[in-house]
């Protein structure tokens, strides 16, 4: 069986080392930090099918969330899988509209969500204020989940371990080395790994590697704000909110997490000392607020700002270039949800020698499209397009 090099431990990188030693692959795994150390550990982790287009990228999603289940019961211990109704709104009647296209078109493809009465948040969603939907129905979506995501990356290194990986963390990559053309290994300062294949799981600092190889990855690294209030067992949460200023999720131990693609537009910038303007971080808090007040007695815990590795049109980047031959790369946005899926498909054809059928939309010579984009993408740029949008607008009203 062949010898393969993970670089990277967080989401993606675990799943492919898992399913790869569960192959029989004799693999190792190099991360700069520690399990879930970067994007996995900065991640709102829900399951976004719902938000996935054109159809083909909707089904390879739902197919993967479906997996969540199967590996949490084939891991066993404690699931990293906590299942929860989604439930959305729009604010106003444009995009309510827009919002009942999207529910419609997605009911036609057999998806599972339905228009309600937004009295019914006192049932999803008690701790809401009412005051704060103003819509005049909302969507919900049933069968959907929200993920602990660094449970999730310690379950299956744990148990890729266990199976005979080897495991290294606190090493940074600084080159790939070749021979005949072929990637044959890694160098991480003065040592220096061999292998058959080196899998490029490395999420935001991926281009970098493959940059080794003298290949570029059509990606961006967009930040992302993701915070978490200490405990607050009153708020009741159970349900996850997503809305047009602020989505909300459970989170382990009676604390909310928390999103806001608005804010996430306005990354990295941040008030002047002494502006008087709230910092990215407070703003997020106090979007909570608005919708649950009992958020008011809790405070913002913990708040990072991860990176997302996001393909230009949104989709994966999963395969080799005749560039580079024996470099394996795997990029994708929402890698939470599609990492079962991108794990056992990458590792079936690193392990079989056969390429996925799956995966054939999704490799890295492809041209990108800007056209062909998931709707999570569309509304991300869409805010930045916006705020580039006003500043301009600004400037040439100085």
């Amino acid at each position: 069986m062949s010898r393969v090099i993970v670089l990277g431990a967080g989401v993606i990188g675990a799943s492919v080392a898992y399913h790869l030693a569960l192959a029989g692959a004799d693999v190792t795994v190099i991360e700069a930090g520690g399990p879930a150390a970067g994007t996995s550990s900065a991640t709102f982790a829900m399951d976004v099918t719902h938000l996935k287009t054109p159809v083909s990228y909707y089904e390879f999603n739902r197919r993967s969330a479906a997996l969540h289940a199967e590996l949490a019961a084939e891991l066993g211990g404690a699931s990293w899988r906590h299942a929860a109704p989604t439930v959305q709104w729009a604010n106003t009647a444009a995009e309510q509209r827009s919002l009942r296209e999207r529910a419609t078109r997605l009911r036609s493809w057999g998806h599972p969500c339905r228009f309600a009465d937004p009295a019914e948040l006192r049932e999803l969603a008690p701790a809401v204020d009412p005051s704060a939907c103003p819509a005049e129905e909302i969507v919900v979506h049933e069968a959907t989940a929200w993920y602990d995501a660094p449970l999730f990356v310690r379950s299956l290194l744990d148990r890729a371990a266990l199976l005979g990986a080897d495991i290294h963390y606190g090493l940074r990559a600084t080159a790939l080395t070749l021979d005949g053309g072929r990637v044959r290994g890694v160098r991480t300062g003065s040592r220096r790994f061999e292998a058959d294949w080196v899998v490029n799981c490395a999420g935001p600092d991926a281009d970098r590697i493959a940059g080794f190889a003298g290949v570029r990855l059509p990606m961006e690294r967009v930040p992302g704000l993701v915070g978490e209030t200490t405990p607050v067992p009153e708020a009741r949460l159970e349900a996850i909110l997503t809305t047009p200023d602020v989505d909300l999720r459970p989170a382990p131990g009676d604390r909310v997490c928390s999103i806001s693609w608005p804010i996430d537009a306005l990354l990295p910038h941040e008030p002047a000392p002494g502006s008087g303007g709230l910092t990215p971080q407070e703003r997020l808090h106090r979007q909570g607020q608005r919708l649950i007040p009992a958020l008011r007695s809790a405070r913002l815990a913990g708040a990072r700002i991860g990176v997302r590795p996001v393909p230009t049109d949104g989709l994966p980047l999963v395969g080799t270039s005749p560039a580079a031959p024996g470099l394996y790369s795997v990029v994708t946005h929402s890698g939470v949800n599609l990492a079962p899926l991108l794990g056992r498909l990458v590792a079936g054809e690193l392990s079989e020698g056969r390429p996925s059928a799956e995966l054939a939309p999704y490799r890295v010579t492809r041209d990108p499209a800007a056209t062909v984009q998931d709707e999570s993408l569309h509304r991300m740029s869409g805010e930045r397009a916006a705020l580039q949008t006003d500043a301009g607008a600004g400037a040439a009203q100085v």
